[in-house]
């Protein structure tokens, strides 16, 4: 059975892929053509918890050496996707400075030793360099690297590409549709939602902050994703910093900072605040937090706070992505734990969890990839 976008809720298809953010989305938009797909999201529209609520960059070094190869894998598709899936590319050229004080020297050498042996184009950096490039930079700043290649990301745009990829390949998409249950029953899922009942080979997890919980009603062993706080804020500066200021990153992990039109700049305290599955809203300590580990930076003055906002982050126990079938059910299929890079790593995820439901084997970088290290099978 194909079916289209449509509010009408099938009742017998191949694979179920519970939520269609970005991860569900890519998913759906790469398995669509070979099996019969339906996306369920519990929401009025998908990608409203943490899709829609990203900082947008592309950065290679994100996320860690372990994330890298899927980072790397994704450029392709992301910087020069085929015609038919998108007449644009979804990237933008941006460029990222991680920054440290004069006794972080060691932490900025190790991270620029450790992304040049896996390839990745980063610098170091002097500090009258660095001050040439931040105007204001306050002089304790003094270490950095500098990774031309970051870019920003049309997350919008990919996200609307994804969903219309997957209704032209034959798969359903139901809004304000819950899974409420789910067991084997006749070697298929008997599945309950709070819109009817729905038979399934397979169910793929792809609800974010909820996974665990999709997995516990389907009576399948939590993993241990953890959801966490994520806190932006846009700034109207009191100085004509460019829109196309790099991002900004503190080595220790304390802040980041990027230009984002004339005069302003979107701001993060890069907090990770467990908390439990919510419509995360930002907390007015954590807004104030960033602004005073701003001004630590640089000298630039404050004209307001435009806006604020918060997303959810969700991490497996190790931070690496999660993505294959569950250990002791197979037919229960993982995708989540993405964290704050799933979005630059969707192409890649999504092309090899796909063939192991039954796609063509991806080509060119992204099936150069082993997906053994993101295996739902290392948490046995």
């Amino acid at each position: 059975m194909r079916r289209g976008m449509s509010a009408l809720l099938p009742s017998d298809i191949d694979v179920l892929i519970v939520g269609a953010g970005i991860a569900g989305a890519s998913l759906a938009a790469e398995l669509a053509p070979y099996r019969a797909v339906l996306m369920i999201e519990a929401e009025d529209m998908p990608g409203f918890h943490s899709t829609g609520r990203s900082a947008a960059f592309w950065q290679e070094s994100y996320g860690g050496t372990g994330v890298q190869p899927l980072t790397a894998a994704s450029l392709a598709a992301l910087a020069d996707p085929d015609p038919d899936f998108s007449e644009r590319p979804f990237l933008s050229p941006r460029g990222a400075l991680m920054v440290g004080r004069r006794d972080e020297a060691a932490a900025v050498d190790a991270f620029v030793a450790d992304f040049r042996a896996q390839g990745v184009d980063v610098a170091r950096l002097s500090g009258a360099d660095l001050a040439d490039r931040i105007p204001g930079l306050r002089p304790e700043w003094s270490e950095a690297a500098y990774e031309p290649s970051c870019r920003d990301i049309d997350v919008g745009g990919l996200h609307a590409a994804y969903l219309r990829a997957a209704k032209r390949g034959g798969a359903g998409l139901a809004t304000r549709t819950s899974l409420v249950a789910a067991r084997r029953a006749g070697g298929r899922w008997a599945v309950e939602t709070n819109r009817g009942a729905i038979h399934a080979d397979l169910i793929v997890d792809a609800a974010g902050a909820w996974a665990d919980a999709v997995a516990a009603a389907c009576g399948v062993a939590p993993i241990g994703i953890q959801p966490y706080r994520r806190t932006l804020a846009q700034l109207r500066l009191g100085v004509p910093v460019p829109a196309t200021l790099p991002l900004v990153a503190d080595i220790g992990g304390s802040f980041y900072f990027k230009g984002e039109s004339e005069g302003r700049i979107w701001l993060s305290p890069h907090d990770e605040t467990p908390c439990e599955p919510c419509d995360a809203a930002p907390e007015e300590l954590d807004v104030a937090l960033a602004i005073d580990r701003f001004q630590s930076v640089v000298d630039w003055p404050i004209a307001a706070v435009e806006r604020k906002w918060a997303g959810l982050r969700s991490f497996a126990p190790d931070r690496l992505p999660l993505f294959g079938p569950d250990p002791r059910e197979p037919a229960f299929i993982w995708c989540a734990g993405q964290g704050g890079f799933g979005i630059q790593t969707a192409p890649a995820i999504a092309g090899l969890l796909a063939w192991q439901l039954g796609a063509p084997a991806p080509g060119g970088a992204i099936g150069a990839v082993d997906p053994a290290p993101y295996a739902p099978a290392r948490f046995a």
